[in-house]
């Protein structure tokens, strides 16, 4: 098999991968999420308290880890038409995106229930939801520096 092909073929894989990651980081976490806000929800009806819409912002926070992972994944894609082979970098980047969602969703998850209960600290609770999103758009940032300074051999 020809070597270049094999580079090539490896530099999808890694773009697959560091998606594949990523996305699977933001299921979990929304999943997560979107278990205690359906479990909040349901604790604020058997109260007859109105249910926080707002949860739902909770919820949908760890969605945009997988958008991180399709944007590397399509600069990759330009450098394994080259030939550069991507398969570790996608797969250390999409995990730290993807960890980055897991635990935003867990965070998520217990801002869920603690704004149901109290009613209070909600901007509290979005910025310990944000500090995790940073590590997401940490990772890509500084993976598409490391993707771009990369050299044809």
């Amino acid at each position: 098999m020809d070597a270049a092909l094999v580079q090539t073929a490896m530099g999808y894989a890694g773009a697959v991968a560091c998606l594949g990651l990523s996305a699977a980081g933001s299921a979990f976490g929304t999943g997560f999420a979107g278990i205690s806000a359906v479990g909040a929800w349901k604790k604020c009806y058997a109260q007859n308290k109105p249910a926080p819409f707002i949860l739902l912002g909770l919820v949908g926070a760890p969605i945009t880890q997988t958008l991180y992972g399709m944007i590397l994944m399509f600069v990759m894609f330009g450098k394994a038409q080259l030939g550069v082979p991507l398969v570790i970098l996608g797969i250390f980047a999409g995990l730290g995106i993807g960890l980055s969602a897991f635990f935003q969703g867990r965070c998520a998850a217990a801002a869920c229930d603690a704004q149901a209960e109290t009613g209070q600290g909600l901007t509290n609770y979005f910025g310990a939801v944000g500090i995790i999103e940073t590590v997401a758009i940490f990772t890509m940032v500084f993976t598409l520096i490391a993707v771009s300074s990369l050299k044809i051999a």
